[in-house]
């Protein structure tokens, strides 16, 4: 049975009853701090979402109350519950945005499968590829303080990274929209098998090209990489201290870290599993190439990286920064089987840490994310301040297919069994107890 935890507003007799208002005060006033003109995550909210007895507008005064949700929370809970009955779900958490307010905020399952330790909105997971925004944000931060050009060579920015062929054209914004020359996820194989990154970073040079450097795409996590090292060298100081400093602390991303002794050292973390809810043991081999895959944090905080890429807080990315990272800057149409998903997703496309796509008239933004034992994902509408956000504890990837049911709610649309889950088991054992075969 899925669990789920969130923020809960009781009122019962006198003290609850102050109680109750101190959390609105604080969660109210918290939002402003955080996002500034929109309200973030009140625990008012958190209650009406999770099917609670108070609804936010007997509590929230009218400068604050947020719109109407458009999203049927209970149908998602529902769905969500749904996918916990998998046999190789361990633990998830979800959160979502409707025009600039968190709608929804909620763990299930277990930080360990068998322990009955509770996935909770300040469980940390790791976000895998989707640290590649946050690479993306810092070097264009540094380019929108005159410190770097997106289009200064490459080879310039004094990087470990050799690249094959001429790659006097490859941009620092190639390096970042994975055109550099190379086929893709080279030498992940010999990362993983617990190589230097810097090595293999500084011998890339040797591969035969796929393509003239600075054209095609094809995706990269070792030369991504590159990335930490213009950081670093730009800046002076350590790749996690510059996003602490510039990203973390300023977005208000408490929870938040980059390497294995920040995920560890969290209160309450995820730990990772493989499929049939077989625990693992975590993998140092991406968090070794932080710029691509190293980033720690809790939902709450990729909620609060969301709305920061939606616009929410200009005072720390600013709206040329947020054109500049998702601008599509090279088309990445799918190869290869295609599932439901990838034909319902068009005109995908890849700008700088982030990729894109068109649903139903509408314009997305987003990544995903997979290492041993972990997922992730964010997805989003800019122009309608929307978006969810999902971090979860295994390799069974099903999860990933909450994206288009919420933006299908989301946007009135006839509702598409995205998930396409197997009937239960007990079902099929009562299917199969009349006789009824396929």
């Amino acid at each position: 049975m899925a669990t789920g935890c969130g923020t809960r507003v009781h009122g019962r007799g006198t003290n609850k009853g102050r109680t109750r208002s101190r959390r609105i005060a604080l969660g109210i006033t918290a939002a402003a701090a955080l996002a500034g003109v929109s309200l973030f995550a009140t625990a008012a909210e958190q209650e009406e979402v999770q099917g609670g007895r108070i609804a936010t507008s007997q509590l929230l005064p009218d400068a604050v109350r947020p719109p109407p949700p458009r999203v049927d929370y209970q149908r998602l809970n529902e769905r969500i519950a749904r996918l916990m009955q998998e046999p190789d779900m361990v633990g998830l958490a979800v959160g979502t945005i409707e025009r600039g307010h968190v709608r929804f905020l909620r763990g299930y399952g277990e930080t360990l499968s068998g322990s009955g330790d509770p996935v909770t909105p300040s469980t940390v997971f790791r976000w895998a590829s989707v640290s590649k925004g946050i690479a993306s944000a810092l070097v264009t931060k540094l380019a929108e303080d005159g410190r770097l050009s997106l289009e200064a060579p490459l080879m310039t920015m004094r990087t470990s990274l050799t690249l094959p062929g001429d790659a006097r054209r490859v941009t620092v914004a190639n390096l970042l929209a994975h055109q550099v020359g190379l086929v893709s996820n080279a030498w992940d194989k010999r990362l993983e098998a617990g190589e230097d990154p810097r090595h293999l970073r500084s011998t890339l040079g040797t591969l035969p090209p796929l393509c003239p450097p600075g054209t095609c795409y094809a995706y990269q996590n070792i030369a991504y990489d590159a990335a930490a090292e213009i950081v670093a060298g730009v800046t002076g100081q350590d790749y996690a201290a510059v996003a602490q400093a510039r990203l973390f602390t300023p977005l208000g991303m408490a929870d938040s870290s980059i390497g294995r002794a920040g995920l560890q050292a969290a209160p309450s973390w995820a730990r990772p599993h493989h499929l049939a809810k077989v625990p693992a043991t975590v993998n140092d081999s991406y968090y070794r190439i932080p710029a691509a895959g190293g980033v720690n944090s809790s939902i709450r905080d990729l909620v609060r990286w969301m709305n920061a890429q939606m616009g929410g807080a200009p005072t720390t990315l600013s709206p040329i920064a947020l054109d500049a990272m998702h601008r599509p800057r090279v088309p990445t149409p799918p190869r290869g089987r295609r599932g439901p998903m990838d034909r319902a997703l068009t005109n995908a496309s890849y700008g700088l840490g982030w990729r894109s796509f068109d649903y139903a008239g509408h314009h997305l933004v987003g990544h995903r994310g997979s290492v041993d034992g972990y997922g992730s994902l964010v997805l989003f509408d800019p122009a309608d301040k929307s978006g969810i956000a999902l971090l979860w504890n295994s390799n069974r990837h099903t999860a990933a297919r909450l994206q288009l049911e919420f933006f299908d709610m989301l946007y009135g649309l006839p509702a598409t069994d995205w998930l396409d889950l197997p009937a239960p088991s007990s079902q099929r054992s009562a299917v199969g107890a009349r006789g009824t075969h396929g």
